[in-house]
């Protein structure tokens, strides 16, 4: 097996697959808008894309113990192409309706919901034999190659659409997720042997952040960050049309996020080996609501924004990057792959959320104020959620137990020799590779203390 080569496949079956989805998010709305000449349906795809992510927990929670190889991940790329085709093939046929569109966006949403978890769990499987380090920087590598599309594809999406139109640019996405899902096949890497050799475990996500108490404090700091993402995406926008500057300041502040961002991404996979997890976590979203608190005071000034919205950036991957590493530290095979998918349950749900109900805020208070408080928000959240509070009596409890089985003793051997029943003993690995993890739950957490529905 070629662990170098499969650690290339998955990272630029990554870059192509957002470069496509970026692109085409650009375009659709045009295509939509032209089939159909209602602005209202323009957001339908959208839309139609949050509700299996905000139900994936229910109808996702078997089939992503299956996605454990490359193969397995290409055949959910699969579908999402079927799903991308059925707008421009509508198109062709001279008829892009409303009912289109929602297939479209149902279709792409299961998929995307099992195939990006899944893809950041592969990786972490196939760098686990590497060293500790290794998964935490490849998947800080891995979002590197996803914030650059934030900055490639809007500038090639424009031009495509002025030199071709937006139809092309929908068939090439369904061509460049091709492409991914031949990279994927690719992979020959998988989870560990016990995974394959033992019936599929399926726990459930709510579950899992029962038992990592630090993984259910950043996923919580990451929903209520996803929830505020609209203050800055609208807020900004709205700001620039009521000071006289349509679109300009939305512009500069993405394009200062944007740049922060690569820049953090870029150092990512050298800093946060050597930062503590939930600190660099909590830190990134207090920065971030500083910068959600100050963008209001300096909507005068395009290159203020920008430069304020640069700071809020470059603290997303850090922070990204540490939750990455939390996860992989402390969980391993079917447990992993809830703890994605968790993740990503949470803050892409809260977004759409966000999203939905952010625009009815701002016209009721104003773009600053809800700037002002979302930033507010993310600081009180980032604080009272963060590693400060977290070890009553300033004592930390031992982290002594394998990833996957929490019931067993640490250093006992294999998964296998550990007596009980414990949740998904055919995933622990051998103790000569077993990664410690929070055991803190055994203090009696409520397993449903995250029901919440699950960005950045």
């Amino acid at each position: 097996m070629n662990t170098g080569r499969d650690i290339a496949a998955i990272l630029g079956s990554t870059f192509v697959t957002w470069m496509g989805q970026r692109t085409t998010a650009v375009a659709l709305p045009l295509v939509a808008l032209a089939g159909t000449g209602s602005a209202w349906s323009t957001g339908l795809v959208g839309g139609a894309v949050g509700l299996p992510m905000l139900t994936s927990a229910w109808w996702g929670r078997r089939l992503r113990q299956h996605l454990t190889t490359g193969r397995s991940l290409a055949c959910v790329l699969v579908v999402q192409i079927a799903g991308l085709l059925v707008v421009p093939i509508g198109a062709v046929l001279g008829s892009v309706s409303a009912l289109h569109l929602i297939a479209a966006g149902l279709v792409t949403g299961c998929s995307t919901a099992l195939s990006g978890p899944g893809q950041r769990a592969l990786l972490s499987d196939v760098c686990d034999g590497l060293g500790p380090a290794t998964a935490t920087k490849m998947l800080a590598w891995q979002d590197f190659a996803h914030r650059v599309t934030m900055v490639l594809a809007p500038p090639a999406a424009g031009w495509a659409v002025g030199v071709g139109g937006p139809l092309p640019l929908l068939w090439a996405e369904a061509v460049g997720v091709a492409v991914a899902a031949a990279l994927l096949l690719s992979v020959r890497g998988t989870a560990t042997a016990a995974v394959a050799a033992r019936p599929v475990s399926a726990p459930a996500l709510r579950h899992v952040l029962a038992r990592h108490r630090d993984i259910r404090r950043a996923v919580t700091m990451s929903g209520v960050g996803g929830l505020s993402w609209f203050a800055f995406t609208l807020g900004l926008a709205i700001l620039g049309v009521r000071t006289g500057q349509p679109g300009v300041l939305i512009a500069a502040g993405m394009t200062g996020y944007g740049l922060g961002s690569l820049a953090g991404a870029l150092l990512a996979p050298l800093l946060v080996p050597r930062l503590p997890e939930l600190a660099t976590i909590a830190t990134g979203w207090v920065v971030l609501g500083l910068m959600f608190t100050a963008l209001p005071t300096v909507t005068s000034s395009t290159v203020s924004v920008a430069c304020v919205a640069s700071v809020g950036g470059f603290s997303m991957p850090l922070g990204l990057g540490a939750l990455n590493r939390l996860i992989t530290a402390h969980t391993s095979g079917a447990q992993r792959r809830a703890a994605f998918a968790a993740e990503s349950l949470v803050h892409d749900g809260a977004v759409s959320i966000g999203l939905l109900l952010g625009g009815a805020l701002i016209g009721l208070v104003g773009a600053g104020p809800t700037l002002i408080g979302a930033g507010i928000l993310q600081i009180v959240t980032a604080v009272i959620t963060g590693p400060w509070p977290n070890r009553p009596g300033g004592r930390r409890p031992p982290r002594d137990a394998t990833s996957d089985d929490l019931m067993t003793p640490a250093r006992t051997g294999t998964a296998e020799s550990a007596p009980g029943p414990g949740p998904n003993r055919s995933d622990t690995a051998p103790a000569a590779v077993s990664r410690p993890c929070d055991n803190a739950w055994r203090s009696g957490h409520p397993a449903g203390v995250l029901e919440r529905k699950n960005n950045k």
